[in-house]
């Protein structure tokens, strides 16, 4: 069942979400050939300590998995779709690369996601990664009181749709605010006027995750990082959101 945030909660959170998207908007800046993947975990960390916050993705265990987290932003490069370990790659011309992040404010969560080009790729690359952002925008243009789950995931799908992508079906939005995953669950995909029902005060992070190939994914043995099984290109944008009377408030920017 959706936990539904309060007044103050909701002015809590929207703090958050202006300082992890200043955190997020400035790693992304770093990404560039040369530079570790490691590296951008430990600015992510560093920026957000300097503001008394913390990183709620590091050491946390999701339900399943039997070991935590092991840093405080995922980076997933290419055929991985989320949840990459930062380490010792290296980031090369060409690549294309999604950072995932979430910051802890005086209690409460929030948590976003965007993809970048790394130097130059091809157009359909550039078109994914563009058409997943607006997949993304579409999925929050239907939320409002009184809509539903499947509103959002059947305008989301309604972009993938246009361009044949394939979407990630096993992973999803969800609620968060006290915990990085809460109810409700938020497919990518599905049919309007279904699922549970959105009401004010609701809090959500919607993360279209769109493909150049076929659906199908899989877990590499390091029991995080998910990738598209047939090695296609992947791209991935999220923001934190509330649900208003009128409508809805993007949290998660500057």
């Amino acid at each position: 069942m959706a936990k539904f945030k309060t007044s103050d909660e909701i002015v809590l959170l929207r703090e958050s979400g202006k300082r992890l998207a200043r955190v997020l908007n400035a790693v992304a800046k770093e990404i560039k050939p040369g530079v570790t993947t490691k590296h951008l975990d430990e600015i992510a960390e560093k920026l957000i300590r300097a503001t008394g916050d913390t990183p709620p993705f590091l050491n946390y265990t999701p339900h399943g998995v039997k070991v935590p987290f092991p840093a405080s932003l995922c980076v997933s490069v290419n055929d991985e779709i989320v949840h990459g370990i930062p380490g010792e790659r290296i980031i090369q011309n060409g690549d294309i690369v999604s950072i995932d992040l979430g910051l802890t404010h005086n209690g409460m969560i929030t948590d976003s996601a965007l993809t970048v080009a790394v130097g130059n790729v091809p157009d359909e690359v550039t078109e994914l990664i563009t058409e997943t952002k607006r997949g993304l925008m579409e999925g929050i243009k239907a939320i409002r009181p009184g809509a539903r789950i499947g509103d959002i995931g059947a305008a989301i799908e309604r972009v993938a749709q246009s361009h044949g992508y394939g979407i990630v079906r096993e992973l999803g939005g969800h609620g968060v605010g006290h915990a990085v995953h809460e109810e409700p669950y938020v497919p990518n995909y599905g049919r309007k006027g279904t699922g549970p029902l959105l009401k004010p005060g609701m809090v959500i992070a919607i993360e279209p995750m769109f493909m150049l190939g076929r659906e199908n994914i899989m877990l590499l043995p390091d029991a995080y990082t998910v990738v598209t099984e047939d090695a296609s290109l992947s791209a991935h944008f999220e923001h934190s959101v509330v649900v208003t009377k009128t409508g809805v408030e993007i949290l998660t920017i500057e």
